[in-house]
């Protein structure tokens, strides 16, 4: 099995929640486990006009899918969760990106891995560092710490808000 980590984001609707489901969705994902999961962080939006802040986390997953097919679960979960593409970096219900797929490098016209934007973004490294480490090593050989030491953490804001590690159990 081959180890995924996904970054996971939301402004619209009810982010907590959209996260929470997210979460539920990614552990039981057919040949998969989900192994960790950061905590949840506040941060402001990028992207065009005025947005909410996200929030945003990370989890790690352990996966026998290939990353084409990872892919597809993740945006079948992002449109089950009301996700509408309009707007490049618009406000949205859930916004779930593979950030690294292994120790592969995969540039397609539908994916990139390791993510292209992820090296620039604090609400995505500190998220990855905390369920991985400073020594996590990318594809390229860039050691995660490095990445830190030159993407400040300022405006990151660590929430209370906990995300399951596994399925919520079913009343039933």
């Amino acid at each position: 099995m081959k180890p995924a980590y996904i970054a996971l984001g939301s402004n619209q609707g009810e982010p907590e929640i959209q996260l929470r489901k997210a979460v539920i969705a990614l552990s039981i994902l057919p040949m998969t486990q989900l192994d960790k999961v950061s905590s949840v962080y506040r941060s402001a939006a990028v992207g065009p006009g005025t947005q909410p802040d996200y929030l945003n986390a990370v989890v790690r997953l352990h996966t026998e899918l290939s990353a084409i097919a990872l892919l597809d679960a993740l945006q079948e979960i992002e449109r089950e969760q009301g996700r509408i593409r309009t707007v490049r970096w618009g406000p949205r219900t859930l916004d779930l990106d593979l950030l690294l797929y292994g120790d592969e490098t995969t540039t397609t016209p539908r994916l990139t891995v390791p993510h292209p934007r992820m090296q620039k973004r604090h609400f995505v490294l500190y998220p990855l560092c905390e369920i991985s480490s400073e020594k996590l090593l990318l594809p390229d050989g860039t050691q995660l710490g490095a990445l830190l030491q030159q993407c400040s953490q300022r405006g990151l804001v660590k929430t209370p808000c906990q995300l399951p590690v596994s399925p919520t159990p079913q009343d039933g």
